[in-house]
């Protein structure tokens, strides 16, 4: 407690005024400008994170069952009713995907058709993403589509009226090279009745069709490549359904469907966080600085403390606390200026992107709490370290 008081008149006294409190003072905001840029910057990539799983949510169910083997199976192999019986599961819709090619206006390019059924719109909300025409992709018996802006783009479509797409699909173990058009199946003048806007890898990616236009083009009626689950409890529904399904079908997460992307995200995550972290490690060697020169500075003060029977632990404790207290000090102005800036992006959108898209038009941030936590950990942590080296080298045995 003692030392702590002789700390605090060391760093704040105004009979303690001169250069190196200045420097003190600098080391301060040395400390606190890399502590802010490490909340900023985790928080703008746990944005971009949100802002990619939110595009993916109308693609993306909570659990999906796959056939461990081939690329699509029976429907009747699973027994929906029961299924739908399931304590958890909410819902659930059939989907066949497809790659094709889509040729328009001379244009021609390959997308995933996925075909869904007509529960499809109760798992996922495809029709919240259709921003352009309808989202009405099957009416009776006419089979419609349902494009990404992207996609559409590429096939040169301005306005959707009147528009409409050939579909060709590569026909399964046969290939012949006297007849290529013996090798597809095709349909001819699909119209487009809606555009999507989600991400550009997803609008690129996908076209979303009748279950029957895909069944058709892949010449597997009664066909399917997963079923998609919604469901509010995924970890308990995943494993009643493993246990349910057997060794023929395995069930995964929105997570394992594209984990080498989402772990690309979160290894560019961290790759911040530690070049951040360097840049905290030299900023904080101002302290180190400030801390040697006022150790230099109270070396009458420390002979005075010597004879008034102060051990050397004692004064040891003190310079130490002195540097602990700058590092504190720089620690909550940056918490403050970070948290604080980035609650104001949260908030009023400061900071624009410098391109438009469809998704935000300002740079995206997610404060978490663990991030906060782990920051002023690595800072306290640093802070020890080096306040504890320098006045263990400084003051030596008397």
């Amino acid at each position: 407690m003692l030392a702590s008081l002789f700390a605090r008149r060391y760093l704040f006294s105004p009979k303690s005024r001169s250069v190196i409190n200045l420097i003190a003072g600098l080391s301060i905001v040395a400390v606190a400008i890399p502590v802010a840029a490490m909340i900023i910057l985790l928080s703008v990539t746990n944005g971009f994170e949100k802002l990619i799983h939110g595009a993916y949510d109308v693609f993306d169910a909570p659990l999906q069952i796959q056939p461990r083997t081939g690329h699509h199976f029976a429907l009747e192999k699973i027994d929906t009713a029961a299924l739908s019986r399931i304590e958890g599961i909410e819902e659930w819709s059939a989907i066949l995907e497809q790659q094709i090619l889509m040729e328009a206006n001379g244009h021609q390019l390959t997308i995933t058709l996925r075909g869904v059924d007509e529960h499809y719109e109760a798992v996922l909300p495809i029709r919240e993403a259709v921003n352009v025409g309808t989202a009405a992709y099957q009416l009776g018996e006419l089979d419609r589509l349902l494009l990404g802006h992207a996609t559409a783009y590429e096939l040169g479509f301005r306005q959707l009226f009147g528009a409409s797409v050939n579909l060709y699909a590569v026909r399964r173990g046969s290939f012949s090279s006297l007849v290529p058009f013996a090798n597809y199946t095709a349909r001819s003048a699909v119209p487009i009745v809606g555009l999507f806007a989600v991400d550009y890898n997803a609008e690129r990616e996908y076209a979303v069709a009748p279950l029957r236009l895909a069944q058709t083009l892949c010449e597997a009626p009664h066909a399917a490549s997963a079923i998609l689950i919604r469901t509010a409890h995924p970890d308990r529904v995943r494993r009643t359904l493993e246990e349910w399904l057997g060794e023929e079908f395995r069930v995964v997460d929105n997570e394992e469907l594209r984990s080498s992307f989402y772990r690309l995200v979160r290894l560019e995550k961290w790759g911040i966080f530690f070049i951040a972290l360097l840049v905290l490690l030299i900023a904080s060697f101002s302290v180190v600085g400030a801390l040697s020169m006022l150790i230099l500075e109270k070396r009458d003060e420390r002979i005075t403390l010597h004879a008034l029977g102060a051990t050397d632990r004692f004064i040891r404790t003190i310079f130490r606390r002195e540097g602990y207290l700058i590092c504190l000090l720089g620690g909550g102005l940056g918490l403050v200026l970070g948290v604080g800036l980035t609650l104001l992006q949260q908030k009023a959108a400061l900071i624009r992107m410098p391109v438009e898209t469809f998704l935000t038009d300002a740079y995206p941030v997610a404060l978490h709490g663990g991030d906060i936590l782990l920051v002023l950990a690595v800072t306290t942590i640093i802070s020890w370290a080096l306040c504890s080296l320098t006045v263990q080298n400084m003051i030596k045995h008397e």
